[in-house]
């Protein structure tokens, strides 16, 4: 097989960058043709930073400290923010992922309204002592909730087994007893430190004037002042490259065991690096693992799994991992298949059947995706924040089709093996 192929795409619509001059990246994809918009501002915080160093000075910080800020941002004497957007037909929402923290609107009018209400409610933040002690019982609850639910209770068992130190091992939420050591001056450091306008990236797709957008915000940024901003590193204990555990088994009451498996990365990647590994694997697990594989319709016909097993690869700056897995009635058994295919395809290779299937599946599942405009923010904020600081989509659509059965069978023997594994079953109690 010749793996020369032709690289061509035109996207459906232009994409503008600029960095203001307070540090802020800005990227506007408009798209007249289309009633909706999607907006996300986004800052390079999230879990995994609870210990950094600035001014001279470290500090670490809570569990869940990242999450409670993201809680706390809602928070406006002035104005109740999800009525402020609901008013004028929009919906806005936030989330905090281990390596940054993300507000975001949808709406079909009104667009520069909406991002002028993005910007100051996120630019702006009103905490005292008594609404931080009342966030603690909700978050408290939440937390309580996350840990009753089966799937994320044996995702996040599996980071521990994964993980040493790194805090990609804690909970997103933190713990109860984090939770009640955060503190109102904490919570404004953090905030000062890392909701800087350097240390963010707003990014909006959808039905807008481009030029009128691209003046609002200037014009809003313009009119606040940031200060200098702040020289932050981050500071991680250093991490083992083997899992901390091979076999962890929790008990739990479910109907049917979980199992998940888990493959540690040695190292984090960045920028370029990162979205050609990222997409090597997303092609790599595919032909592996997805459901036009044999191997998944030899699991599916023997009753080791539903068609609710899956395969996944996370990677940021400084962990990844892949995980493998699904309900079944024999986690031993699922496992010892799971581990016989992969010696079998590290030893063969990947059939270049499947891994040409696969290839092709994923470049179009891609282009399908252009026309979702929450699916081209969110993906740019996540490169963006991971170092592809001159992000395109055509740079993952280019590496989809030059994609080379060699570099999958490569990144499969250097990380898909038995010495970086953890086996992780939820049974039940």
């Amino acid at each position: 097989m010749s793996d020369a192929r032709h690289v061509s795409l035109e996207l459906p619509f232009e994409t503008r960058t600029w960095k203001l001059e307070n540090g802020l990246v800005v990227t506007l994809m408009p798209r007249p043709e289309l009633h909706q918009t999607y907006a996300m501002f986004a800052t390079r915080y999230g879990s995994i930073d609870r210990a950094f160093r600035t001014g001279g000075k470290a500090h670490e910080m809570p569990d869940g400290i990242a999450h409670f800020l993201e809680h706390k941002m809602f928070e406006d004497p002035e104005m109740d923010v999800f009525a402020r957007f609901a008013a004028h037909g929009a919906s806005v929402d936030a989330y905090t992922t281990f390596d940054h923290t993300a507000y975001y609107f949808s709406g079909t009018g009104e667009i520069a309204k909406h991002v002028g209400t993005l910007l100051d409610f996120v630019q702006s933040i009103h905490l005292t002592d008594e609404n931080v002690e009342k966030e603690k019982g909700i978050i408290a609850q939440e937390i309580h909730m996350v840990n009753d639910h089966p799937d994320r209770r044996g995702y996040m068992e599996l980071l521990k087994a994964m993980y040493h130190e790194h805090p990609v091992r804690i909970d997103i939420a933190g713990t109860v007893e984090s939770v009640q050591a955060i503190t109102k001056e904490q919570l404004l450091l953090c905030y000062h430190t890392f909701y800087h306008p350097s240390n963010m990236v707003l990014v909006i797709a959808g039905g807008f004037d481009a030029d009128e957008i691209a003046r609002v915000i200037e014009e809003n940024q313009a009119k606040k002042s940031f200060g200098k901003p702040p020289a932050i590193e981050r500071l991680y204990a250093e991490e083992p490259s083997a899992p901390a555990r091979s076999r962890h088994w929790v008990h739990f009451p479910v109907q049917q065991p979980r199992l998940l498996m888990g493959w540690k990365e040695a190292n984090g990647a960045s920028g370029s690096n990162l979205i050609e590994q990222d997409t090597a694997m997303t092609i790599l697990l595919d032909a592996l693992f997805g459901p036009t594989s044999a191997f998944y319709q030899s699991l599916l016909d023997d009753g080791l799994i539903d068609k609710g097993f899956s395969a996944g690869y996370q990677l940021a700056n400084t962990f990844g991992y892949t995980l493998v897995g699904g309900n079944t009635p024999h986690p031993d058994v699922l496992a010892e298949r799971i581990q016989s295919h992969l010696a079998h395809v590290r030893e063969h290779g990947i059939d270049e059947t499947a891994f040409e299937r696969a290839r092709k599946k994923i470049v179009g599942r891609v282009l399908m995706s252009l026309d979702q405009n929450a699916f081209l923010v969110r993906n740019w904020v996540t490169y963006f924040v991971r170092g592809a600081e001159a992000f395109a989509f055509a740079d993952v659509i280019a590496v989809l089709q030059t994609m080379t059965l060699e570099r999958a069978n490569a990144r499969l023997r250097e990380h898909l093996r038995d010495d970086n594994m953890v086996v992780s079953a939820v049974v039940p109690s």
